[in-house]
């Protein structure tokens, strides 16, 4: 593959000037303080995370953190841990998961990531998992139960695991970086461990007369298309394999399809008496094979009484424990015994857990900070390893794996993982520039990677891919804001000229599946979604191939700065000025009179009238909020909104009224949609745009308060999905009071820091008086010198640079307040 270094331009755009004339702030050539050799910086950083934080909520999916503990190594693709069953009364509990709809509908009860805190059964521990997922279930692949009871009529036919399940205590549960342990009801204590793509299981019985394993192999979250278990009793083996994919299909028959396929060998180290297998709804008692799948059934929620699997009774005797080694791989058997070869060989159980462990410390702490508030220490911390658990490993110890055209490839060039799980309308907002903070080399391989993909896949960059598949999930075309980020941030060992090439091409030729409906509305295939429409009528419309015409816009009004800040960075000026332009669409759906009193980004049909039935507090209206909550998110452009609104005094009142009620009380979680909800997307942008007016300290004060109502150290403790770590690299950039506001830039804009001091990359950042009450920032050095700017360049990316940070109880409103102070806006160079 081509590599190619790219010469990074600091150019800023004015929001009356020429598209490349330079405003704001010139880089600064000081260096930046070293590191103390007195610094108090935490260590033992993994003693500070707890993972059941964000696993409990209302069976309403998306008030859940969805998180899932586990044992994992940092984007591995091995993620051992457990799958829940749910209780009657539970499902009876339960929004849209019923025992009604259960007899009605004939479908399987899952959980997103499998776990739920509120659950008291397991029904397995699976080798893959996703965590935080919005859509219920995915992956989740081989559940293995150990169980002591006989089999007595099929697994499949016991559809939420009354039987074939074990309870438990949180009493009896230990989850910490690297290591999951429970305790079963049934007499067996579980401990896991893994690397990148094996796991490790010790299984104790305390009494062995009927101890077994059930491989539950075709009982992926969300179903299989197919499955396949093999029992060599001789040499203590279980291989086989799981065909599935269906992510989110139960929300539309595009997605309730096969897309990957996982291969995996396990090996026992106690002997194997005796096996049986079942399909269906029969059993074969001293089988030793079983093939077949659950399907998806008619809506994609796979059919109760399908599937198969094999169990295999142990010789052991009580208080023995049986332990268990898993090799995975998405290409064969074959990588999936090399990958458990190289990566475990003969190491002991304490030897897995200590390298993982030991995995996730140098990882985290590459994070420093200084507090001593160990609830705030844990829940950073605990956000901090949920920031890291994706995009995953994909390739096998020898660079293979199977790409988006269902062909097996090899990692080539400088590229030394593929990566897969990429939610991208989630992901692009600040997670994958918090996972390139830390790591430059992982965030060109996801680069690569995500390149990869799009060229196996006709050209076209899908926005949720799942292991070897395109999802099509959500909107926008956040895989060109990603690419931009990446480079902004420091990660460039990639094909970024190819890249480039082929994100230029998706952006000014529209494809076959950008003109057509299929998947339409939740997975729309096209990246540019009615580009047509884009091009002609300099939005996109009511009636077009999208989720959403106005929202759609507004993302792809972002996705188009940051292709044309890759643009300036690659020396293409005349296209960086186009797509500069391009991205100023959102101001052709500003309908000043969208309600009597206020105007609103409004949909509008092809004609270009507006939209019928607006109403802006409608929580459905646009992509998963509402016009309110979207009218904020135009990170690239605040002045240019400012001026829209009606100037500062204007803005400064809509934020207001954004996150008060009329009487002075917060409202930023779900609320009516007339207000903020920083748990979810659309929302966790607004509390930074009062940067953009002259009352900048209202933004450290909304941040401040969102971090204190919404983030606990609780299994409650994270507010909505977390979508693969989105949310909680949020909350990581907020507390240390960064924000990476702008697609496609590394420019970050500033709040007042939680932590006494911080270290991330190549910024340090002092904040002594850091606490509840000092929210605000007094005054502000950057390398030294005194500045009133809300914002700090890119020059951090490749110099050392330090904030020290005076706060305060009261705001200092000269702080960020005049608008040579502010952030740069972006905007036409014509207006």
């Amino acid at each position: 593959m081509k590599q190619n270094k790219v010469v990074r331009h600091l150019a800023f755009v004015s929001v009356s000037s020429a598209i490349l004339a330079a405003c704001g702030q010139a880089p600064s050539q000081s260096t930046g303080k070293q590191e103390s050799a007195n610094s108090n910086y935490v260590t033992d950083v993994v003693s500070y995370v707890d993972p059941l934080i964000g696993t409990k909520g209302p069976f309403n999916h998306r008030q859940a953190g969805n998180v899932t503990p586990g044992a994992l190594v940092p984007f591995g693709m091995f993620n051992f841990g457990p799958e829940h069953a749910y209780t009657e009364d539970l499902l009876a509990e339960s929004e849209g998961i019923s025992k009604k709809i259960l007899q009605e509908k004939k479908r399987v009860p899952v959980s997103p990531g499998g776990y739920n805190y509120q659950a008291s059964r397991v029904k397995g521990f699976s080798f893959t998992r996703l965590s935080g997922t919005g859509c219920l279930g995915a992956s989740g692949d081989i559940p293995v139960m150990p169980f002591t009871k006989d089999i007595t009529f099929s697994p499949a036919t016991d559809p939420i695991n009354a039987y074939y399940s074990a309870g438990f205590s949180h009493d009896n549960e230990t989850a910490t970086p690297g290591y999951y342990q429970v305790g079963l009801d049934n007499g067996v204590n579980v401990e896991l461990a893994a690397t990148t793509r094996t796991g490790i299981a010790n299984f104790t019985f305390d009494q062995a007369d009927n101890a077994k394993l059930l491989f539950r192999t075709s009982y992926s979250q969300l179903g299989s298309g197919d499955a396949y278990v093999k029992v060599d009793a001789q040499k203590g083996e279980i291989t086989g394999y799981v065909t599935s994919g269906n992510f989110c299909g139960y929300l539309g028959e595009h997605n309730q399809r096969d897309y990957y396929t996982l291969h995996f060998v396990a090996k026992l180290d106690k002997a194997i008496a005796g096996s049986g297998g079942w399909k269906d709804d029969e059993v074969f008692t001293g089988q030793d094979s079983a093939k077949g799948g659950m399907g998806y059934g008619d809506n994609g929620w796979p059919d109760i009484g399908k599937g198969s699997g094999v169990w295999v009774d142990l010789d052991m005797e009580a208080g023995e424990t049986v332990q268990m080694r898993v090799g995975i791989s998405y290409v064969s058997l074959d990588n999936a015994r090399e990958n458990l070869e190289k990566e475990q060989a003969e190491q002991s159980f304490a030897q897995v857990r200590a390298q993982a462990q030991a995995a996730w410390e140098n990882t985290l702490s590459k994070v420093k900070v200084e507090s001593d508030d160990t609830s705030k220490l844990r829940v950073f911390y605990t956000a901090l390893f949920h920031s890291l658990y994706h995009p995953n490993i994909y390739s096998d110890v020898n660079g293979q794996y199977v790409g988006f055209d269902q062909q097996v490839h090899t990692v080539e060039g400088t590229q030394t993982h593929q990566y897969a799980n990429f939610s991208g309308w989630d992901v692009y907002r600040s997670q994958l520039q918090l996972v390139t903070l830390l790591d430059k080399k992982r965030g060109s391989d996801i680069a690569q990677s995500l390149f990869n993909q799009a060229s196996q896949y006709n050209g076209v960059w899908d926005r949720w891919t799942h292991n070897a598949g395109a999802t099509g999930v959500m909107s926008g075309d956040p895989s060109t804001i990603a690419i931009a980020n990446f480079v902004a941030f420091g990660a460039d060992d990639f094909d970024v000229t190819g890249a480039y090439d082929s994100l230029y091409k998706a952006a000014t030729e529209p494809t076959a599946f950008d003109l057509s409906e299929v998947g339409c509305p939740v997975f729309c295939r096209g990246q540019k979604p009615s580009l047509d429409q884009w091009q002609q009528l300099g939005y996109i419309s009511d009636q077009s191939n999208s989720w959403e015409g106005a929202s759609e816009t507004l993302e792809q009004a972002s996705s188009y700065f940051s292709l044309s800040q890759l643009a300036v960075r690659l020396g293409k000026h005349d296209d960086a000025s186009r797509f500069v332009n391009e991205a100023g669409n959102w101001r052709n759906l500003y309908n000043p009179s969208a309600t009597e009193s206020l105007g609103y980004i409004q949909g509008r049909n092809k004609d270009g009238s507006w939209k019928d039935e607006f109403d802006p507090f409608s929580g459905h209206l646009f992509v998963e909020g509402s016009p309110a909550q979207y009218l904020w998110m135009i990170p690239h452009d605040g002045a240019g909104l400012a001026k829209t609104l009606g100037g500062d005094k204007a803005m400064i009142q809509r934020l207001d009224s954004h996150f008060r009620k009329p009487d002075g009380t917060w409202v930023l979680y779900r609320d009516s949609a007339e207000f903020s909800d920083v748990s979810n997307q659309p929302s966790i942008l607004s509390p930074w745009m009062y940067l953009h007016t002259s009352e900048a300290y209202k933004t450290q004060q909304t941040v401040r308060e969102t971090m204190k109502q919404l983030w606990l150290d609780a299994p409650d403790g994270i507010p909505g999905q977390d979508d693969l770590g989105q949310m909680s690299s949020w909350y990581v950039f907020s507390s240390l009071g960064l924000y990476p506001k702008y697609p496609g830039r590394a420019d970050l804009v500033l709040s007042s820091p939680q932590f006494k001091r911080a270290r991330i990359g190549n910024l340090t950042l002092n904040a002594p008086q850091a606490s509840d009450t000092h929210i605000y920032i007094d005054a502000l050095k950057v390398n030294g010198k005194v500045s009133l700017n809300s914002w700090i360049d890119e020059t951090y990316i490749n110099q050392p640079v330090t904030l020290d940070f005076s706060l305060s109880e009261t705001p200092n409103k000269a702080f960020g307040g005049a608008a040579e102070h502010r952030p740069p806006s972006y905007a036409p160079s014509v207006q």
